[in-house]
């Protein structure tokens, strides 16, 4: 008896009451069918989805109109796609478990990216920071060092036995990939460090480095900046200068937003890739078309190595000072968004949360390009391959939960030895779609990874409960769009879709 895929989605046409698309979650296919093809579809569906253990869901449309079985050769099609099977509920998902699985594995199996942590000082008092109790509460002032050369040295000496882990030889003769985060690690005081390391890295072979910075220092780089240096920044602005002057602001509560401003042209001036974040909360949404009008002022819009993006600023067990009622999740972004682009039209310099998913989908329908390799079986890669590095030597998996010796996963002895809490270490590394009963069983996993484990812990406190941040209704809205571009033909720059820093 055939039956539905249990990892088939629906996808409403606006306008449209003839036709859907049809997406397979694991097959990767992509169709137009009839409605009547969908509600035959819908009919033959076993059981209801799961809800989520945390987060907004996004439920399947209901069945609509008279069930009326397509052709054979629909239903030989069908199947073949992957909407029709054959296989029970229970065998379905052990296929959907080993194949996530294996690319679990797969993704394990690469150069391993490291974050470098200079200091975990920082010279703005930003108040949604989640690492704001580190300059604020005198318990952690110890925290508050620079990196030495001899942690560095350290840290380099180790990378191959942390490189044999995940199967890289060094004959394979790979870029290293290194960010430098913080704290703010860009501060004028860290620039002998940060070039240090950067010459430490290119003396033993290729590396590719970036930046996370809030950009007010980033004068005392300038000769660090551009190919072959420091090639990318992802720098935060709030809003227009008088918004922006009032959130991140320095210890004496004076604003930033010039000092980034000049900042930021200059980078541009060098070739650097700059990717302007903007934490946006229910205070600041509406300062957007301001700020947008601002970066036209600046001409940065113009620049081919500028992009603007928005994300929303989520609540931290860790900071008390931003109100959930403040927040968006990132469904409610984007449609905020949506509205002020049509009231705005500048506001098409600055991207939503999910413009870089609706990309992806646009490279499938116009090039055909094969959607598996942008498959994930975890959210992010702290859960295979990322190494957060900070001024002591100690090992995180994930930038938003560092500082704390009782949650590192490891640690690098004088003698360059790596030494992992296994326990803690495969814990951050085996989260992925299988681990959550959710999951598992859901129709979105390889397109969603199961959200930010960062936040479901802050939410829930539970390490393998699943963010799902109304992924449902968002995937849903991006594949729909993106089909409607794609037969309107109209351009969308593909544009690399951030990842998620708090």
């Amino acid at each position: 008896m055939l039956r539905t895929s249990s990892y088939t989605i629906y996808v409403d046409l606006p306008k449209d009451e003839e036709q859907m698309l049809l997406v397979h979650s694991y097959t990767g296919a992509y169709d137009k069918v009839s409605r009547r093809v969908a509600t035959y579809l819908r009919s033959l569906e076993v059981k209801n989805p799961p809800k989520p253990l945390y987060g907004d869901w996004s439920p399947e449309p209901s069945i609509e109109g008279e069930i009326i079985a397509p052709s054979q050769a629909s239903i030989e099609l069908l199947q073949k796609r992957g909407y029709l099977t054959d296989k029970t509920v229970l065998e379905e998902q052990e296929f959907f478990v080993q194949m996530a699985t294996k690319l679990h594995n797969l993704a394990s199996r690469l150069m391993p990216s490291y974050i470098f942590m200079p200091t975990y000082s920082c010279n703005l008092r930003c108040s949604y920071c989640f690492q704001d109790h580190m300059r604020t509460n005198p318990a952690f002032k110890h925290l508050l060092k620079t990196m030495q050369p001899e942690i560095v040295d350290r840290i380099f000496a180790a990378m191959p036995q942390i490189e044999a882990g995940h199967g890289v030889k060094k004959e394979m003769d790979l870029p290293r990939n290194i960010t430098f985060f913080g704290g703010e690690p860009l501060l004028a005081e860290s620039r002998p460090i940060v070039e240090y390391i950067v010459n430490k890295a290119l003396s033993l072979g290729k590396a590719n480095f970036s930046a996370v910075t809030n950009g007010t220092e980033l004068e005392a780089y300038q000769d660090l900046l551009g190919q072959g240096k420091i090639s990318n920044l992802q720098i935060t602005i709030d809003g227009p200068p008088k918004e922006h002057d009032k959130r991140r602001i320095y210890a004496d509560g004076s604003g930033s937003f010039e000092k980034i401003a000049r900042n930021l042209t200059m980078a541009l001036d060098l070739g650097v890739e700059i990717s302007v974040r903007m934490n946006i909360d229910r205070n600041n949404i509406h300062q957007l078309p301001e700020l947008a009008d601002e970066i036209i002022n600046r001409d940065w819009n113009n620049y081919q190595n500028f992009y603007a993006y928005t994300a929303p600023i989520t609540t931290s067990e860790l900071n008390d000072k931003t109100s959930i009622r403040t927040t968006f999740n990132s469904w409610e972004l984007d449609n905020a968004l949506d509205e002020m682009r049509e009231q705005y039209p500048s506001m098409q310099v600055i991207a939503r949360p999910d413009d870089g998913l609706m990309a992806r989908v646009r490279q499938i329908f116009n090039f055909k390009v094969n959607p598996l390799p942008n498959f994930k079986a975890s959210f992010c890669s702290a859960h295979n391959k990322m190494y957060v590095l900070d001024a002591f030597g100690d090992i995180y998996a994930c930038w938003e939960k560092t500082g704390d010796k009782k949650i590192r996963i490891g640690h690098i002895t004088e003698d360059s030895q790596v030494i992992l809490n296994e326990k803690l270490n495969q814990t951050w590394r085996n989260r992925t779609v299988v681990t959550n009963p959710v999951c598992r069983k859901c129709r979105y996993a390889f397109y969603c990874g199961g959200g930010c484990a960062a936040i479901a812990m802050s939410n829930k406190g539970k390490f393998h409960t699943n963010y799902c941040d109304g992924f449902g209704n968002r995937f849903r809205a991006s594949a729909a769009q993106a089909y409607q571009d794609y037969v309107n033909k109209i351009e969308i720059p593909v544009r690399p879709e951030k990842v998620c820093i708090g």
